[in-house]
């Protein structure tokens, strides 16, 4: 029998748990209580590790709908109608598994993530052409070939450019080796590394707008290395390919209210609405304090943004010693993005679910709602409208202006949308994303902290694996988990990655 792999890649690489730091002689009188701090991906996967294996969870969230930066919420929409808002389109991949792992908890076929045919990206035309549009539809998935195949069908790469490349910098792509790829590229941009590339130009918005801006980053701010990891989960290490899923309706509904609801038919006691104020601690243990009262455990995971993170470890003076303290105050955060979502009152004729853009401005993608979310279909075909979402990352300006545009821009890649009256519009600006800078790996924040009894999560945490974005949060949650169940005397929750090494990596 073959054995069990969470996608299609054989080279999947499986990290088990942690074993226990010390053997239970009796369960007697052993349970133990942990607050988590933080309702994103990385807090509801450290409260589904540590619940699943019996200890007392208490999550805290301070807003009132789980799921983090990737929550929805409901707002009101005209004629009675019910409609949600978020901050922006997701791309569930296939190599997120461990997310994956904690989406199947309440969907085990997850159903209810639905395939999107294509990720074209749409670079703006030039000198009076015609826009380019690269495709991965059709691009073959299992390294080398799928290298192959995009270089023999790219408008944007073509053989000629291959010429210009530094070969031994190319090759350095396939031997790379994780986690050590990512200090080898400390003090390295995003940007330098595809100049030591000598990256076509024609080409660079592939890489770019692809991987730099999807981090909320400008590319001379963002880390070579992660884009080096990028390169290798998603083109030259990994079988999985570009291709992904969506939720089939808004976040909450689809993922973060069953999730909440399998937690709580876990014993977890889920509070959302509820922030944390400030850490402390007694003869019991760790003490958190929240907008409702404090909380004691015995251990506390905090799976907050850097802000409330960095907050939190200021106020809490026997946390850590003055060294760690100042990585964590150093931490930044990338620049500000925008959302605009509307109503419209009319239909288009294009049905794509998404397309990335590069050129247009402030504009770096274009979705469209009703083509797979049940609630906005529903709205759709009760009013004969479309539900439109631009997003903007990195932004210099958040401004009316320019949301005015982005919507602009999106009228230039689909004119008719100018033709349709508005019905409602939300517009989000938010500047709370982790920011991946150049700065040295290791100074970075780890899932462990100076005190046992306190760990972190999320995509702000370093992690040895070559993920990222949503994926980091989740892996830092379940490695969050782990590492208290280890210290509780019990075995956690096994782990997968993309390939840690490239093809030419060797042994």
């Amino acid at each position: 029998m073959r054995p069990w792999r969470p996608g299609r890649d054989g080279r999947a690489v499986r990290h088990p748990a942690p074993a226990p730091a010390w053997q239970r002689t009796s369960v007697a009188g052993t349970t133990r209580r942990v607050v988590v701090v933080g309702g994103g991906i990385a807090g509801l996967a450290a409260a589904t590790g540590l619940a699943e294996r019996g200890v007392e969870v208490v999550l805290v969230e301070a807003q009132p709908t789980l799921g983090g930066r990737v929550r929805s919420w409901p707002i009101d929409l005209p004629g009675g109608h019910a409609g949600t808002m978020s901050r922006g389109f997701h791309a569930f991949f296939r190599q997120y598994y461990n997310l994956r792992a904690l989406l199947r908890r309440t969907d085990p076929d997850l159903s209810r993530l639905v395939p999107v045919a294509d990720y074209p990206l749409q670079l703006a035309p030039t000198d009076g052409g015609e826009p380019v549009v690269d495709s991965f539809a059709k691009v073959p998935r299992t390294p080398p070939w799928n290298l192959v195949g995009f270089v023999a069908t790219s408008p944007s790469f073509h053989l000629r450019d291959l010429a210009g490349v530094d070969v031994r910098e190319a090759m350095g792509l396939l031997k790379v080796r994780f986690p050590q790829t990512y200090s080898d590229l400390d003090g390295v941009s995003a940007a330098q590394a595809l100049d030591r590339l000598r990256f076509p130009e024609s080409a660079r918005h592939l890489a770019l707008e692809v991987f730099a801006r999807s981090f909320f980053a400008d590319p001379r701010e963002f880390s070579a290395g992660e884009l080096v990891a990028m390169f290798h989960t998603y083109f030259v290490g990994s079988a999985e390919g570009l291709l992904f899923d969506v939720p089939d309706d808004d976040y909450d509904t689809a993922l973060w209210a069953p999730l909440g609801r399998y937690l709580a038919g876990l014993g977890v006691d889920v509070r959302t609405g509820v922030r944390a104020t400030g850490l402390g601690e007694s003869g019991e243990g760790v003490v958190v304090a929240t907008s409702a009262g404090d909380l004691t455990a015995d251990a506390v995971v905090l799976a907050v943004d850097t802000r409330p993170l960095q907050a939190l470890v200021a106020d809490a003076g026997w946390l850590g010693d003055a060294a760690w303290r100042d990585r964590i105050a150093a931490l930044r955060t990338a620049p500000p993005f925008g959302v605009g979502r509307r109503w419209l009152a009319g239909p288009v004729p294009w049905a794509s679910a998404f397309l990335g853009t590069s050129g247009y401005g402030p504009l770096d993608n274009l979705s469209r709602l009703d083509a797979f979310e049940d609630g906005a279909a529903r709205w759709s075909r009760g009013t004969g409208g479309t539900v439109l979402e631009v997003h903007g990352y990195a932004l210099a300006d958040t401004s009316d202006a320019t949301r005015e545009r982005l919507w602009h821009e999106a009228s230039r890649l689909h004119p008719e949308i100018d033709a349709l009256p508005v019905v409602a519009e939300e517009w989000l600006v938010a500047d709370d994303c982790p920011l991946v800078d150049t700065s040295p790996w290791r100074d970075r924040p780890e899932v462990t902290t100076p005190d046992r009894r306190v760990v972190l999560a999320g995509d702000l945490v370093r992690c040895d694996f070559p993920i990222a974005l949503m994926e980091r949060a989740a892996t830092t949650g379940w490695q969050a988990a782990n590492t208290l169940l280890s210290g509780f005397g019990a075995r956690g929750h096994d782990l997968w990655s993309p390939p840690m090494a490239g093809l030419l990596a060797g042994r």
